[in-house]
């Protein structure tokens, strides 16, 4: 049975290259928590390995090339719990433009499976990306 360590290195390795392994690591009853993703217009928690796999697949849709690197699993309580942070890059691609960000993912699993995520990205990066606008920001000219 795989650790939350295991599943967190996983999770990293899979969710782009492989979704149907990827789906695989996710318990039926997954929640995954995006604290900062409504500040783009996107759910803050996703419920169930369906929503989960979905939001996943159109971020991969979305996404040239995106890559992850330097993986550092900065702790892990016992079997259950881990935390990590991962550099990540790839291209918009209604944008062309280059998006690079850093996550600090916590993850919770239970029999070998992940049931809790929360991840944390600068929304910021992401909307510069996305040429979106951040949601509760007027844009204000100088």
């Amino acid at each position: 049975m795989k650790n939350a360590a295991q599943l967190l290195q996983q999770h990293i390795e899979t969710l782009v290259d492989n979704p149907v392994q990827w789906q695989a690591l996710l318990a039926e009853d997954i929640v995954w928590e995006l604290p900062y993703a409504p500040s783009l217009g996107h759910p803050a928690k996703l419920e169930g390995r369906e929503a989960v796999s979905r939001h996943a697949a159109w971020f991969a849709s979305a996404v040239s090339g995106f890559r992850f690197a330097d993986l550092e699993i900065l702790s892990a309580a016992g079997h259950e719990q881990a935390v990590g942070r991962v550099r990540a890059e790839g291209r918009i691609d209604a944008t062309g433009r280059t998006y690079e960000q850093e996550y600090v993912v916590f993850l919770t699993a239970r029999d070998g499976a992940i049931v809790h995520l929360r991840e944390y990205f600068d929304p910021v990066r992401a909307a510069l990306a996305l040429d979106a606008p951040i949601v509760g920001v007027a844009a204000r000219s100088i």
